[in-house]
């Protein structure tokens, strides 16, 4: 069989055995006829809250948080749409805020591109200043005592409205939401102290869990200290298409929104694959390996022990180079010299979550991957080069004989498969 797998800005087609290979897929959600109408509908009937027009006073500041380059977040369509709605309020009130968390700024022209050029020349539009201690406001301390900053424009506002879109996610349950504060408006700091070692091991931090996951509750409790928050939130289709759009309450409209996802995002097999060959949903997320941890992650949860992961993974911005992700990987000779540098007491480096989940997969199984990096980057992360999918799938399954089984997630962490 054919299988387009999400891929850069496009997809890429594999031959796969069609006796043996299990496609797993999202539950396929039409996109909205009139998006606009559903936006403008939504904000305003909002979910446990009053419509933005109905108390936002002239006078009032306001800050909307937006999602950066590596997500697919429509904000070209959602923010001049939400800006309608504050046509009453003069532009020099409204900040546009950059919910980097610890990712790079972006350029003035990827702005452009996020949020349409109109919207960055007429608004003041800011990047997120994760390692800028003045940029931010401390409210109270995570669980192990590191101080909880979160950036002054968000803090300091009248007016909060959050905005993005939900998805699984690998260790934070679903994106969107309090996310969209904690971490994406927090200090550099806060999040390496909610993404520690202890955090990201815990059994709960994973896909499609908020309740008892101590990351998320941890980004919850953060995002209500800074005071209430108006979310505008949506739901995407595989076409990137507006599925169902949750505005008002910062977690009712959540909620809300994160079991729409889960009623199409969750598929259930029956037991655990010898191969599987996963994405990282293409374009935006495919960027770079960083986030391509994200894929792989999909895949592991119907792995076999000891099996193959595929993982197909654009990079076209690399790792990225000397990226702190980067550095860790080249510092240790392996998967378990990772795992054992984070257990050091006192080790910390930024963004050693996603070293972390690599490792604790590579535990599991050998993973390859497919994608832009030259070879020497791909084995410098301590990965293995895949040049040609399908050949790697034939090759694996001649070895492991007539019973092995494939199973394949065009769409990467859009999907969440679980064990029966």
């Amino acid at each position: 069989m054919k299988v387009n797998l999400a891929y850069g800005q496009g997809v890429m087609p594999v031959e796969l055995p069609d006796n043996r290979t299990t496609v797993i897929e999202p539950s396929h959600t039409p996109g909205l006829a009139d998006e606009r109408a559903a936006v403008m509908a939504a904000l305003e009937h909002p979910i446990g809250a009053k419509p933005l027009r109905g108390w936002i006073r002239p006078g009032d500041k306001i800050c909307i948080g937006f999602t950066d380059i590596t997500r697919a977040t429509p904000n070209d369509r959602l923010i001049p749409w939400l800006l309608e709605q504050l046509a009453h309020v003069p532009r020099e009130n409204i900040t546009l805020l950059n919910s980097l968390g610890t990712h790079r700024p972006n350029t003035r022209a990827e702005l452009e591109k996020l949020l349409t050029p109109v919207v960055v020349r007429d608004y003041r539009v800011l990047n997120h200043e994760p390692e800028n201690p003045a940029a931010m406001v401390k409210f109270g301390a995570t669980r192990d005592g590191t101080p909880a900053l979160i950036n002054r424009h968000v803090a300091e506002a009248d007016v909060r409205i959050i905005t993005g879109f939900i998805e699984p996610h690998f260790f934070a349950g679903f994106s969107g939401g309090p996310k969209g504060i904690m971490p994406g408006l927090a200090g550099l700091e806060t999040v390496m102290s909610n993404h520690g070692e202890k955090n990201i091991g815990h059994p709960k931090s994973t896909f499609g869990v908020t309740e008892g996951n101590p990351i998320w509750e941890e980004m919850r409790d953060i995002a209500l200290r800074v005071g209430p928050s108006f979310l505008l939130n949506v739901t995407l289709n595989e076409q990137r298409q507006i599925t169902g759009v949750f505005a008002g309450d910062l977690l009712v409209a959540h909620k809300a929104g994160f079991e729409f996802v889960r009623r199409s995002a969750m598929q259930r097999v029956k037991s655990p694959f010898e191969i599987v060959v996963t994405t990282n949903s293409g374009y935006p997320l495919d960027q770079n390996l960083y986030q391509g941890v994200k894929g792989m992650s999909a895949g592991a949860r119907i792995i076999q022990e000891g099996g193959t992961l595929i993982l197909a993974c654009e990079c076209r911005e690399g790792v990225p180079a000397q990226s702190p992700l980067d550095q860790l990987l080249r510092s240790a000779g392996s998967p378990e010299e990772i795992l054992a540098l984070l257990a050091t007491p006192g080790f910390v480096r930024p963004e050693q979550w996603q070293a972390q989940i690599q490792a604790l997969i590579q535990r599991k199984a050998r993973v390859l991957i497919y994608s832009a990096l030259p070879d020497e980057i791909v084995r410098a992360a301590h990965l293995t080069p895949c040049h040609d999918i399908s050949a790697a799938v034939s090759e694996r399954l001649a070895q492991l004989g007539p019973e092995a089984r494939v199973a394949v997630l065009p769409q990467g962490p859009l999907t969440i498969p679980y064990l029966a």
